[in-house]
Order: structure tokens, then C-alpha cells, then sequence
């Protein structure tokens, strides 16, 4: 019986491959990629990053066969996972590479393989034991994230904005949603003052989130527009209160 080597993490590849490079390399060298399912190649166009883990192995007198589990996480905050069978039991011996939808095509697959039924499967030992990681609060779009990251930076005006750590952190986003925050008003100031609160989330490569807020507010002294830019939620409402209250 096959013990499996799972992650539930998304963490980035070793190599510099982007989700749409890795899929594509997987449908490359599956001989039956052209069954797969075309509403499960549309989820894919949408994939914001991806893993892939060692399932599960049978290697005998000669032969061996292994399990790829290859999960993507979508912009939707869903996953969708692909399993990939490589084995070496056709004539000449060279690896073939399958790739299927769940694991009762990948187990029927599998039982269909002429390998020796009374050898054991080759027992991968769990080297890390990795707690689930919940999916990401927002529906990114991939774009020129860190573009806008940095721009967004740029143009905050307050002098506790967020410091170089996050400006170096947010270099490598690369998906990103923003959303309009309501909720607590700020103390009533003077007639005709507007404020707005903006989050902007980004997904880093890693599989990180992180949101900056972003205070639009015409709380100046000659009335005009100016923009702050928080690490937090908190902040930016606090900032928004001493504002309404040096103008009131």
C-alpha cells in the first residue's frame, strides 16, 4: 500500500516556470492530454500559481511507476488538481506520462499497468507535516501588480506610510484586487470634506497576501485632494479620525 507525500501549500517552484509554463509542459508530454475535459482547461486559464508533490512510487524488476499530484490555485480562491501517471511498462521501456482529472481515473489507470501485483509499492516516508493554508480571501486578476504597488506608494503623502520592507515585499506580486471599504464612518467634520477607503490586495509569489490601505480624503487645508496609504485597516480608520477632527 502506497503512503503518499502530500503539500497543501502553494509554494512557489524551484524553477522560474509560471503556472501557465507548468501546465502547459504537463499537457506537452501527456500521451491523453486531448481528453481531458475543456471546462477544466478554462479553470486553468485563471491559475495564480501552483504545486507539485511525489504521490506515490512502485518500482520492481525493472519496472516502476509514479504519482504526481500537480494543484493549482485559481483566482476564484478554489484549487483544482491533476494527477499525472509516468511508467515505463510499454514496449522499449520509454517513460509514458498520463494525466487525468481524480484519482478513480488515476487508480483505474494504474490497475490497468502490468506490474507485478504482489510487489510492495515503494513507501515514501512524510518528511514535513504541513498544517492546511486557508484560500486567499479575494478574487485577484493577474496585471502589472508590482507596477501598481509602487505607484500606489508613490503617490501616499504621509509620512508613517509603509516602510521599505513592504515596498521590496510587494515587488513580487503579481495579482492584485481592490475594493472600496465601508463600514465605521469617521466623525463627522466639516461640510463638503470627502474620505474613502480603498484596500488593495496583493498575492505575492509565494502565495502570501497582503493589503495596503489607501485613504483618499480632501481633509487639507486649501481643500484639496490628498492620498495616505496604511499597513492596516486600523491605521488607515485612525488616520481618518485625526483628520476629521484638526479640520471639525
Amino acid at each position: 500500500m502506497s503512503v503518499p507525500y502530500e503539500t497543501t501549500a502553494y509554494e512557489p517552484a524551484e524553477s522560474p516556470e509560471s503556472p501557465e509554463e507548468h501546465l502547459a509542459r504537463l499537457l506537452g508530454r501527456a500521451l491523453n492530454s486531448f481528453e481531458l475535459p475543456d471546462e477544466v482547461l478554462r479553470r486553468l486559464d485563471c491559475a495564480l500559481a501552483y504545486d507539485s508533490s511525489l504521490h506515490s512510487a512502485h518500482h520492481s524488476a525493472g519496472l516502476h511507476r509514479e504519482t504526481y499530484r500537480h494543484t493549482w490555485l485559481l483566482a476564484d480562491g478554489c484549487a483544482l488538481t491533476l494527477w499525472e501517471l509516468v511508467h515505463n511498462t510499454a514496449p522499449g521501456s520509454e517513460p509514458q506520462h498520463e494525466v487525468y482529472v481524480d484519482e478513480e481515473e488515476l487508480r483505474a489507470a494504474t490497475a490497468r499497468l502490468p506490474l507485478p501485483s504482489d510487489a510492495p509499492d515503494f513507501e515514501l516516508p512524510v518528511l514535513v507535516q504541513l498544517s492546511p493554508v486557508p484560500g486567499p480571501r479575494h478574487v485577484y486578476v493577474p496585471d502589472d501588480s508590482a507596477d501598481h504597488a509602487r505607484r500606489l506608494l508613490r503617490r501616499a503623502e504621509n509620512p508613517d506610510r509603509p516602510d521599505a520592507e513592504t515596498d521590496a515585499l510587494l515587488k513580487s506580486a503579481f495579482a492584485h484586487q481592490i475594493t472600496q471599504a465601508f463600514g465605521r464612518p469617521c466623525r463627522a467634520g466639516r461640510i463638503g470634506l470627502g474620505y474613502s477607503l480603498y484596500e488593495h490586495a496583493f498575492l505575492l509569489r509565494d502565495g502570501r497576501e497582503i493589503s495596503l490601505w489607501e485613504v483618499e480624503h480632501t481633509a487639507t487645508p486649501d481643500g484639496r485632494h490628498m492620498c495616505e496609504v496604511y499597513v492596516s485597516e486600523a491605521a488607515a480608520r485612525d488616520a481618518m479620525e485625526r483628520r476629521a477632527a484638526q479640520v471639525s
